[in-house]
């Protein structure tokens, strides 16, 4: 098929253009032209924030959209705009960051929705998708990690522990999170096009289990070769803290967990990575070659007042 592909030269793109191009699909990046673009693809630059910006895809149609950086509506109605919507599938990544508070968990797609969430554009343009008869497949990853992650995650752990620093971690550290490997996603998104049954679904994706912050604490710790009980853990109070305080922390304070058996059934998809191995993916194949230069740990006084 011929399948656009709104960047795919970063984290989750570059998994997923890899298996696209196994699949032998024709495939078109789009990109603002500051990353290298692998070879057997077409390269149009542009920036997708205006019209203006998508004059490369004038004139274009293809079978497949695949939407991995829109955030908002208008960044992927814009582009439908122009080359009308895909003959096949339109396959967005959205985020389990749309669902609402629980206290029921883990949450299923048809969780309620958060319309004040940060990540509420995400569930519009899922709304726009089948509000225009678009056929589409939409993913709600909770955290993804993985090498090649630009988001402090598993680097924010492996630097703490690798420099003698204590863990800041909320409470007792008995809130439950969830991570799925970049490579299980890409799996999952490929997977779907080629499934009939995955239009117009919407899959949470991540990996089996959720874990504790002093279990992903310890986890981390293993991955980076340290003896678990050796690293420092500092609790604090997060009820105390204003709301930019808190980002200091890189996950959500709450109990952020979901079921992923939808996707596992309808995809026949299972994760790869289960968090022991997947934290050892990425501290062996990117913090390793690549650690940390002078990691800044002044935040962390907001968190633990030293």
């Amino acid at each position: 098929m011929n399948i656009l592909v709104m960047g795919g030269t970063r984290f989750v793109g570059k998994p997923l253009v890899a298996r696209l191009l196994a699949q032998g699909h024709a495939l078109t990046l789009f990109t603002r032209g500051r990353q290298t673009v692998p070879p057997d693809v077409e390269h149009l630059c542009g920036d997708r924030s205006s019209d203006e910006g998508l004059d490369a895809l004038q004139g274009r149609s293809f079978d497949v959209i695949v939407d991995s950086s829109g955030r908002k509506l208008d960044d992927s109605r814009r582009v439908v705009k122009i080359t009308g919507a895909p003959s096949q599938r339109f396959v967005y990544v959205s985020s389990a960051g749309v669902y609402s508070g629980s206290d029921h968990w883990p949450l299923d797609e048809d969780s309620p929705i958060d319309p004040q969430s940060r990540h509420a554009g995400k569930a519009e343009t899922e709304a726009w998708l089948k509000d225009e008869n678009i056929p589409f497949t939409s993913f709600r990853p909770t955290y993804i990690y993985g090498p090649g992650n630009y988001n402090p995650i598993e680097r924010w752990f492996f630097d703490r522990i690798l420099n003698d620093r204590p863990v800041p971690i909320p409470g007792d550290g008995s809130t439950i999170t969830q991570l799925g490997h970049v490579e299980d996603l890409a799996e999952a998104m490929a997977r779907c096009i080629e499934v009939e049954a995955s239009a117009n679904r919407i899959y949470n994706c991540s990996g089996k289990q959720g874990v504790t912050f002093k279990g992903l604490v310890r986890s981390a710790a293993v991955a980076c070769g340290r003896e678990p009980d050796s690293v420092k853990v500092h609790h604090f109070n997060p009820a105390g803290l204003d709301p930019k305080a808190r980002k200091a922390f890189p996950l959500r304070l709450n109990h952020f967990l979901t079921d992923i058996t939808r996707v596992e059934r309808e995809l026949a998809w299972s994760p790869r990575f289960d968090l022991a191995s997947g934290l050892a993916d990425s501290y062996t194949h990117d913090y390793k070659p690549n650690p940390s230069k002078d990691p800044d740990f002044s935040a962390d006084a907001t968190l633990i007042g030293s």
